[in-house]
């Protein structure tokens, strides 16, 4: 009887083992991102579609807009009901988040795959944080890139990409005089910022970039630095549309697939858009780092994953920072998303040619952080409104903005 009983009892044990794992042992994740436009969600769908491969639920919670998703991220944490976990930038503004002991560390997942062997230096400092990682990067962007049509160039009789502001500005002189709208902008404070940057990069040089926002220099250098940047981005004025206002940058960047515009001012995330349309790049589309520029503006994505008190959800954490993190996911999510992807022991031969350019910039070391990431919050705010009100007022005076520059360091 004994013997019949434990022979019950262990075939009972093995059936268990062997029985499918119910539904509800699954890893949850709810995933709040703002990555909404066609490209975005292609690149995202990459990081989902292995995340289920691999025994995970997703919960999707896109928010169209990187201020909005923030501050829907926000509440939910003030609300104690935070997600599993949250894109994001890296650099200061997650490092709130983990000083206040809101984040969990990934450490076991980040020493299991070797990540500090196998990411940038720089970047594997960011997603550090007091000895432990708390951030799994998806990619890097270049920021300093001018996308343009390759049949609007044409038409207008453009023959070459501008190697000067001179150039450029000719250029776009061209671009109206065939009735192409020059320039397809995107009227939002984090977008005009974005061109302040580039700009600033070719007007400033890497160096004296880096003296204006990490050492808060305000020397005549780099005030007639700040001049000739506000010169340049005022000039722009003359050539957007006054269906600018508010437009979204995916938008903008339809506007140039469809040779409506001539160029766009984004980051490399707008190949995402022309890969998603079947657009070719040297064949359908040019893109080129602005003229005059040494260099490049980057900004790197990654998810941090809140502290949420439920075990099960840190076992959905540790499977999404792995397949994150993963090599072949990190080459597919970059070809859809047009970034760069973060390790450097990946497959690059598949990358387009502008990620190759970007690439090659980066590992030259020719880059700056965007003010995302060497900014306070409030700081990267103040800097946006700066430059939404100046480009917001045609009449704006130039010495009189510069001298108010200063301020946002404050």
């Amino acid at each position: 009887m004994k013997n019949a009983m434990k022979l019950l009892l262990a075939g009972a044990a093995l059936a268990a083992l062997l029985a499918p794992a119910n539904a509800d042992d699954k890893p949850k994740a709810e995933v709040m991102t703002s990555w909404t436009s066609g490209g975005e969600a292609a690149a995202l769908n990459i990081i989902r579609s292995e995340f289920e491969k691999r025994g995970g639920e997703w919960e999707d919670s896109s928010i169209a807009g990187f201020g909005a998703a923030d501050a829907a991220f926000q509440n939910r944490i003030v609300a104690g009901d935070p997600p599993t976990a949250k894109q994001v930038v890296i650099g200061l503004d997650p490092a709130e988040f983990i000083k206040q002991g809101l984040m969990n560390p990934i450490d076991d997942v980040a020493a299991a795959g070797k990540w500090a062997d196998v990411l940038p230096k720089t970047i594997y400092d960011f997603i550090s944080h007091d000895g432990k990682v708390f951030l799994s990067p998806t990619g890097a962007h270049g920021e300093s890139w001018m996308f343009y049509s390759k049949e609007a160039f044409e038409k207008a009789g453009i023959a070459s990409e501008p190697k000067s502001w001179d150039e450029f500005f000719a250029a776009m002189d061209k671009l109206k005089a065939a009735g192409i709208l020059p320039i397809a902008w995107g009227g939002q404070a984090w977008q005009e910022t974005k061109v302040f940057n580039m700009i600033l990069l070719s007007q400033a040089g890497i160096d004296g970039f880096l003296k204006i926002y990490v050492d808060k220099d305000t020397s005549p250098a780099s005030m007639e630095a700040i001049k000739k940047t506000l010169t340049i981005l005022g000039r722009m004025r003359a050539y957007v549309d006054e269906g600018a206002p508010g437009r979204n940058w995916n938008d903008a960047t339809a506007m140039v697939i469809t040779a409506k515009a001539g160029v766009q001012f984004m980051g490399d995330w707008a190949k995402g858009e022309f890969t998603v349309a079947g657009k070719v790049p040297g064949k359908d589309y040019g893109c080129m780092i602005l003229p005059e520029s040494e260099g490049m503006v980057f900004i790197a994505d990654s998810f941090d994953y809140p502290k949420t008190g439920d075990a099960s959800q840190d076992k959905a954490q540790k499977l999404l920072a792995e397949v994150v993190m993963d090599p072949e996911v990190q080459v597919a999510f970059s070809i859809k998303k047009g970034s760069i992807p973060m390790r450097t022991d990946v497959d690059k031969s598949q990358l387009d040619a502008c990620s190759q350019k970007g690439l090659e910039l980066m590992s030259a070391g020719k880059i700056v952080p965007d003010q995302a990431i060497i900014l306070t919050p409030q700081q990267a705010g103040a800097l946006a409104d700066y430059v939404d009100a100046f480009w917001s007022n045609p009449s704006a005076n130039v010495d009189e903005e510069v001298a108010k520059f200063p301020s946002i360091f404050q």
